[in-house]
């Protein structure tokens, strides 16, 4: 059983449907955290009684409840997970966990990730990898990778969160991303296990949207991250493999250079966006590199 103390923030918004799985699997660990702080960001659902429902079975468990600021909004997650960060920054804990309101995990899912960590002080970020229901199997999704971490899943070393400023609102999606980037580019090691499989009940990007939306939104996503050109093309290719096939990945395309004839310039610091599409000519030519 491993030694080093965590905590948990969940950001949650109308999350009725899922989030007693989630609930249930945090609850069922073998090894559980020192505090566990939800997010409600607005929720007008019955998300708040689900929770306090389980808080008032586990004192671990807290809810913030933020005021409603509209629609959901990808930029919304990074302002929640950081205020639920800043609601237990002066506990004691040597790692902070973020996990999605729609994830379900095996009970010993935090006790061997703890112990990665452990064995492995450069280890800034760490997760297991997302798996979705595709035609009755869990499966992984397309496209992530060893060096990935998802931002539904991740967790971090105290020290290398503070150390890159936590996470970075963008409009589109991405914070999770650019956290990975930035903790790599500091010098800290990233890593997806891929023997720690986390069940995602609602299919990725698709929240209030269709997935030809969801599709269009990742690749703006990809555009304000400042993903390199060839690779958002390589990438937009691999991905015909995947629903809604071709037209997805001529969706996601489309999405991409929709910005360039406006001249918005990415959201994240130049550094960083250096960086990032290094990285990304590395997997491209073979050499490892982050997605």
């Amino acid at each position: 059983m491993p030694t080093s103390s965590y905590v948990l923030i969940t950001p949650a918004k109308n999350e009725e449907l899922h989030i007693r799985k989630t609930l249930e699997t945090v609850t069922r660990q073998t090894y559980l955290p020192g505090l566990w702080v939800i997010v409600s960001d607005g929720s007008s659902d019955r998300t708040d009684e689900l929770v306090t429902e389980f808080s008032r079975r586990h004192e671990f468990i807290r809810l913030v409840r933020l005021e409603n600021r509209g629609d959901r909004e990808f930029s919304s997650q990074a302002f929640a997970a950081t205020a639920g960060y800043q609601a237990i920054r002066h506990a004691k804990f040597d790692l902070a966990g973020f996990l999605d309101a729609d994830i379900s995990l095996a009970p010993n899912y935090y006790a061997e990730l703890i112990t990665g960590f452990e064995a492995n002080p450069k280890l800034g970020v760490a997760g297991g990898v997302i798996v979705e229901d595709r035609n009755g199997r869990w499966k992984m999704r397309y496209g992530d990778s060893a060096d990935y971490v998802a931002g539904a899943i991740q967790m971090f070393r105290r020290q290398c969160y503070e150390e890159i400023g936590g996470f970075i609102p963008l409009r589109w999606g991405g914070h999770d991303t650019v956290a990975n980037a930035m903790a790599g580019k500091n010098g800290w090691e990233v890593r997806a296990f891929s023997h720690l499989h986390a069940r995602h009940h609602r299919p990725t990007g698709t929240a209030g949207t269709t997935v030809h939306r969801s599709r269009f939104r990742q690749g703006m996503h990809d555009h304000f991250m400042g993903y390199h050109p060839l690779f958002e093309l390589v990438k937009c290719v691999r991905r015909i493999i995947e629903p809604p096939y071709v037209t997805g990945s001529i969706f996601r395309f489309c999405g991409y250079i929709w910005p360039r004839f406006n001249r918005a310039n990415p959201g994240v610091p130049a550094d960083v966006v250096c960086y990032l599409r290094r990285e990304q000519i590395w997997r491209l030519l073979g050499a490892g590199g982050n997605r």
